[in-house]
Parts: structure tokens; sequence; C-alpha cells
């Protein structure tokens, strides 16, 4: 099965004040507001959910298409995306537009201010699933608004099944909106906050959300995962984690699992298991596509973690 995987492309740039927010930020001068931090610690990574899923993905030996628009800057990601492997074949560069950008300063209480430039993401509707062959399940993660509408429209018209996972996009739509993209969907994929927002612009528990689609899954951090199926509630606990370095990018390791688990025809005990161990493995390491590992590897984690092998 192939998945063509909708979503960001993006360059995360993460900088480091050595020094506490408060210290400088003066609540009764916020009118007049201007500062400047000396970051002497700076990396940029290359992140957006498409481009993190389909990484992960990828390392599990999935086949995954992602789809996306990038700006003219693109090309050191573009090599990146050549060395590991992850086809560019629906990656559409929007010309006089810049990928889009994520500026993150992290003060020492662990504060951050973020700057966030969409550039070429808010043309993601001029990609079209249609676009991709051979595709045989979808997911529509954080995007520019109507590329998130329309290839939801897409998939459902062409068939396919797919991931509804708003994600940080989930505030840019209202209750009736939401409530097609669950008509739409065959499953969808939450984290604990999304899925409470979920249910007050839908007005449905997640048990009824359950009940028009095939799976909801609500990632909750540290604490597991539960899967709503079948009519009923499947825990998944999470899996150990080596050291906690780095939460940036777990949600989408995670999706990478339930991804790997929809296209191998596992149930859902063991591809929540597989998205979880996903998510362990990306914590350890800073940045969203920074770490590795072996299927040999993953296998040994899976049975050290769980109990049994898949």
């Amino acid at each position: 099965m192939t998945a063509l995987i909708c979503g960001s492309f993006a360059y995360d740039t993460i900088m480091v004040f050595h020094d506490r927010f408060k210290n400088h930020i003066l609540p009764e001068q916020v009118h007049i507001l201007n500062v400047s931090f000396l970051v002497p610690d700076m990396r940029r990574e290359f992140g957006g959910c498409a481009g993190n899923i389909a990484y992960n993905l990828q390392l599990l030996g999935g086949d995954g298409l992602p789809m996306g628009t990038v700006g003219g800057d693109f090309g050191p990601y573009a090599r990146w995306m050549a060395e590991n492997g992850i086809s560019r074949k629906h990656v559409t560069e929007v010309a006089g537009e810049y990928t889009a950008q994520a500026y993150i300063t992290t003060d020492q209480d662990d504060n951050q201010i973020t700057a966030f430039h969409p550039g070429a993401m808010n043309h993601a509707h001029i990609n079209r699933v249609e676009q991709a062959q051979g595709v045989t399940l979808g997911l529509v993660s954080p995007d520019g608004r109507q590329g998130m509408i329309d290839h939801a429209e897409q998939f459902a018209a062409a068939g396919i099944p797919f991931i509804f996972d708003p994600g940080q996009g989930m505030p840019m739509f209202d209750g009736d909106e939401l409530n097609r993209f669950a008509d739409q969907a065959t499953w969808l994929a939450f984290n604990d906050y999304e899925a409470k927002l979920m249910q007050e612009r839908t007005g449905k528990r997640i048990e009824e959300l359950a009940r028009q689609v095939e799976a909801v899954i609500v990632t909750q951090g540290g604490e597991g995962s539960r899967i709503f199926a079948d009519g009923g509630e499947i825990e998944i606990p999470a899996a150990r984690a080596e050291r906690l370095e780095d939460p940036t990018g777990c949600g989408d390791a995670y999706r990478a699992g339930l991804l790997y688990g929809l296209q191998k025809g596992l149930d859902w005990e063991t591809t929540g298991r597989i998205a979880a161990l996903m998510g362990a493995i990306k914590i350890e390491r800073a940045g969203t596509q920074n770490h590795r590992f072996t299927m040999e590897e993953f296998h040994h984690r899976f049975r050290e973690n769980f109990g049994y092998d898949f």
C-alpha cells in the first residue's frame, strides 16, 4: 500500500536564550515593547508534518509519498530527502515564495517565543490527490487551510481511505467544517488537547466520532494513547525512552507508525505500540529528523517494551 502524505514542509530555526524572558520583558512596559535577545546557540532543522511523517515512515520501511508546496529556498531540504531516499515527486515549488519557516527562541525556563511564516504552504491546494498514481492510503495533516479542505474532499471522492490529523491546523476550522472532515475521513488522529477541542467544536464526544469512522486515535504524551475502534477502547502504553531530549515531532513519528500498521494490515493493539515506540525513539534526539534505527533494532526494542513481536 502506498500512502500519500499531504502536509507541510518547513525549516525550523531554533535558538536558545541563556537567560529568562521575564527578566527582560517588563509587564508594565509591554505597550512599548522593544527587546533584543542574544542567542549564542542556534540550529536549523528540517521539519513540517509531511516531511517528518515521510522520514519516519521511510525508517520503518513503509511506502510513503509526501505531498506539499515549498519555496525557492528548498534546495538543502531537497538534498536531505534525496540522501534519505524520500520521494520529491509531489513536492511542488512555488515561485516567489519561501518554504514555511518557524523561528523559535527558548529561554532557561523552557518558555518559547515563536514566529511562523507559512510562505509556500498557503498554496498547498495547487497539488491534487489525483496527481499521485497507485495511492491506496492517505493522510491529511496540518497544511494550508484550502489544501486541507481540498485534499480531504479529493481522497473521499477517489474512495481512498485516509487519516484526518488536523494538529495545529485545527483552529482554522469551525464545527461544521470539522464535522465535514469527520464525515469524509476513515480514521481521526488527535493529541489529548486537540481531541477536547474537536469535541467542543463539533458537539460530539469521542465515542460518537468513533462511530462515524473506523477508529479515533488520541495520544497522551507520556501517558500513552487510546484507540477507539470497533465499539471499544484500546489502551496503548507509552514505550520507554532512553532519555527525554526533545518532544518536537513525536506526534509525527507516531503517525508514521499508524500508517505503517495500516499498510501491513496489523491490528490496533500492535499498530498503536509501533506508533508509541516511534514516538519514544524520536524524543531521544533533538530535532524532528535526526533519529535513526535499523529494523532489527526496532524489533528488539519492541520486544523489550511489549513482550512480543510483530
